[in-house]
């Protein structure tokens, strides 16, 4: 019962976080310079002209009302149309094209992130103080510190423009080739996951060698127990519940990254058309990317409570 209470209460504190920040994004949007009606008809354009488009998309309505009919669309999938790119397409069907390529380039990089810093991290503890904890919490630094950005170009160098192993731009969406999506996807998968993979690895290492000075662990060894066993069930087991959290946490990096490595590698998901919507003054796509996102981010957020309290009960206390 506590359980349920507890999922059920995280559920309502996510949609409370969703409405205020589609709020919040809703009046960020209509503060920001600019106007829709003169990026599609351009400076010149009459006041009769920049009237009639005001009204024809509602532009010249209440704020309230404005945002009550956003909201009561979000809430239905309707997102209305775009104003500026597209040709006014329908937003909810950019979203949908899209997205599937956002999330396979997200959960592509996250399968290298989660990976290699369960190997590496675990290395690292487990022979601390030698060569290869030096080596793996040296290249953790070395990770973290490069921008995702520069990391892609730098891939692109040299996995596409010298040895011509991988494509350099461009994407294969998954519901077209998987193989097709594998490859082009690579190297966005790695430009996003190598920060992530870095912060992992050390996190990782911190509770493991945490774990290492707990009673329990010193019990388990006294019984005798090999220390394979008692690092796959006491140390390792209780290190896990943290590292959850920090990968759950670290989404909004991961979309944040998407925002950009999309760009730079012609990945046609939710960041790049949400680029594109911001430099064309398109504010209802550019609000419906960001509360997607945001959607998302609360999304992982409740999964990672819901798994954390499945294996630490007493979190739901």
């Amino acid at each position: 019962m506590k359980t349920i209470q507890f999922i059920l209460a995280r559920s309502l504190g996510a949609l409370a976080t969703i409405l205020v920040g589609a709020l919040a994004v809703f009046l960020v949007m209509q503060a920001a310079p600019g106007d829709p009606a003169l990026a599609v008809l351009g400076e010149h354009a009459t006041p009769e002209a920049v009237a009639a488009f005001r009204a024809e998309h509602h532009l010249d309505a209440p704020l309230a009302a404005r945002f009550l009919v956003w909201l009561k669309g979000f809430a239905t999938g309707d997102l209305g149309r775009a104003l500026t790119i597209a040709g006014g397409a329908s937003i909810s069907q950019l979203i949908a094209n899209r997205l599937p390529n956002t999330t396979f380039i997200g959960l592509y990089a996250i399968f290298f992130s989660v990976g290699l810093s369960l190997l590496i991290g675990s290395l690292a503890a487990v022979s601390r103080g030698k060569l290869a904890d030096t080596a793996v919490t040296s290249i953790a630094a070395l990770g973290v510190s490069m921008p995702d950005f520069w990391l892609g170009y730098v891939l692109i160098f040299f996995f596409a423009l010298n040895l011509a192993w991988l494509p350099s731009y461009g994407f294969t969406g998954p519901f077209e080739s998987l193989q097709g999506a594998l490859l082009t996807g690579l190297l966005p998968a790695l430009a996003i996951s190598a920060p992530m993979t870095a912060v992992f690895s050390r996190t990782l290492r911190t509770t493991l060698l945490e774990s290492t000075q707990r009673d329990y662990v010193t019990v388990a060894r006294s019984f005798g127990f090999s220390q394979p066993f008692v690092f796959r069930h006491y140390v390792f087991r209780n290190s896990i519940i943290p590292y959850i959290v920090v990968v759950g946490l670290q989404i909004r990096y991961l979309l944040g990254g998407v925002v950009i490595v999309e760009r730079v590698f012609g990945v046609p998901g939710i960041g790049s058309l949400m680029v594109d919507a911001a430099f064309a003054r398109d504010y209802p796509v550019v609000q419906a990317c960001t509360v997607v996102f945001l959607a998302i981010v609360m999304t992982v957020n409740l999964t990672v409570d819901i798994v954390c309290a499945v294996l630490d009960p007493k979190r739901t206390r």
